[in-house]
């Protein structure tokens, strides 16, 4: 849906996750094999990736000042289950998080942990238009995004808006 670009780090495997479903098409791309090799997980984690992408868009939807579109397992439970571990170079004592390799859950906590270390996790968002809830990343100066696009989304919520007063 969003014209926006994609986000930085490991945030872009968390919007491309949430995005695999398109709410007002209903069209999920986690039901194509494609889809499901691009995240690494196979037939029988279908049901936790799913799990896992909407508590995401419950999170992203707080992010925004918004409620949860639908109950969800919260956010912190499921990644609590994350295998995480950290690497220490040996030669210069740097350390870095590893879940590149591991599974979709490992992955997407290793994402959220670099992002929260950047200072970048709240600014991943939901769209706030209830037939989107796409993911973008808010690069506004203020933090203050509404709409995933505001060529779509906004405009419409802004013409909604507008018919409104007009009554």
């Amino acid at each position: 849906m969003s014209e926006r670009s994609p986000a930085p780090g490991g945030l872009a495997l968390v919007e491309a996750l949430v995005n695999t479903l398109d709410i007002e098409s209903d069209v999920d791309a986690l039901d194509t094999e494609d889809a499901r090799v691009r995240f690494g997980i196979g037939a029988d984690g279908l049901a936790e990736a799913r799990a896992l992408r909407e508590s995401l868009r419950a999170t992203l939807l707080a992010h925004a000042a918004h409620p949860p579109h639908r109950p969800v397992t919260p956010l912190g439970d499921l990644l609590a289950a994350a295998p995480l571990y950290l690497a220490v170079d040996e030669r210069d004592g740097s350390a870095a998080l590893r879940a590149d390799d591991g599974p979709l859950l490992s992955r997407v906590a290793g994402a959220v942990a670099e992002a929260l270390v950047a200072g970048t996790w709240t600014r991943l968002k939901a769209c706030e238009a209830d037939t989107c809830h796409w993911a973008y990343y808010d690069r506004s100066p203020a933090g203050r995004g509404r709409w995933c696009s505001m060529q779509v989304c906004g405009a419409r919520a802004k013409m909604r808006r507008y018919r409104e007063k007009a009554r």
